[in-house]
């Protein structure tokens, strides 16, 4: 309901924390900047003295995304709010949450997801402290490539969905890696949302075949890349790992690193010299010893570090670390 509308002005992120204001002014300051402003609803925290919530939002045309926690509350998408006829999705880590629109009355556990119409009055209770994530789309992105969306309004979408899970995953990589570069990057992450959105509510074949060669490609490809940028430093960190991890093939692993203009191997060992090189000029490792760091972001054989790293930035790693202390 009525999520994720950026401020106005060419705003692409938006912060709100009750912490920026006085115990007296956050709930005040909540519901009218946040709740009237930013998403028009009516906002009833279900313990007022305990308050709190920190909310980020990434706006782009045609997807808003909020992501945040908050206190337990009572959400309210009435008549006079309504001003669109978008649709926005909820999910997260509620352990137990409902919705109520069109008569439906779905009761969620954590990780389900729900549909709502914002050209309808409903409602949602969050009885606990949560994190959740929400965006709104327009309705006809999305009309187009479900059979009869109408009829998916507050109606649960299981956790178990696997469309659901990297449609998450992807939305966190949006935020995590800030504004994209151009507007066409911009728009493209846009359609692989519509794409894994469409997915997780039940998408037409013709367009389920659309996603899976677009949308749900680059979601693995970017929840891969964070997985394996987590995990640099472990040596045993390999292209088989990564694949049982996120259940598919290591070919097909291979292949998403392919149209993406590189190999598996190439990025891998291009991240590890990345790390490095930012240990290597950074004040926190400064009484490391070289060895050490190499060890540290997964290189077993220091010659073979040095030498690769030296074809990468035209200079040893203790010529980079001599420049960086100069």
């Amino acid at each position: 309901m009525g999520t994720a509308t950026p401020p106005a002005g060419d705003v692409a992120t938006f912060r709100f924390s009750t912490d920026d204001y006085s115990e007296r002014e956050r709930l005040t300051a909540w519901r009218e900047i946040f709740g009237r402003t930013v998403c028009s609803l009516d906002i009833e925290p279900l313990a007022a003295d305990r308050f709190r919530s920190d909310s980020t939002i990434y706006a782009r045309p045609g997807l808003g995304v909020l992501a945040g926690s908050c206190s337990a509350v009572h959400l309210s998408h009435s008549k006079d709010l309504i001003i669109d006829d978008d649709l926005s999705f909820m999910t997260g880590s509620m352990p137990k949450w409902t919705a109520s629109q069109l008569g439906r009355n779905p009761v969620l556990g954590p990780c389900d997801g729900v549909l709502m119409s914002n050209a309808e009055v409903g409602s949602m209770v969050l009885p606990e402290t949560a994190e959740f994530i929400t965006f709104k789309v327009p309705v006809k992105a999305i009309a187009p490539l479900v059979p009869d969306v109408g009829a998916l309004i507050a109606r649960r979408v299981p956790r178990e969905s696997q469309a659901l899970r990297l449609l998450v995953r992807y939305l966190g990589a949006l935020r995590e890696e800030g504004t994209l570069q151009t507007a066409e990057l911009q728009s493209l992450a846009v359609t692989h949302v519509y794409d894994l959105f469409a997915l997780a509510l039940g998408a037409t074949r013709e367009a389920a075949e659309i996603a899976n060669g677009r949308g749900v490609r680059a979601a693995r490809l970017r929840a891969i890349k964070m997985d394996l940028a987590a995990n640099l430093g472990r040596a045993e960190l390999s292209i088989n790992t990564l694949a049982a991890r996120h259940g598919v093939t290591p070919r097909y692993v291979q292949m998403l690193f392919e149209l993406d203009g590189t190999t598996f191997s190439q990025f891998l060992l291009g991240q590890r010299l990345a790390l490095a090189y930012r240990m290597l000029t950074g004040p926190r490792s400064g009484d490391r010893s070289i060895g050490s760091i190499a060890l540290d972001v997964g290189f077993n054989d220091l010659s073979y570090f040095n030498r690769t790293f030296r074809r990468r930035y035209g200079a040893t790693p203790s010529d980079v670390r001599a420049a960086a202390r100069t």
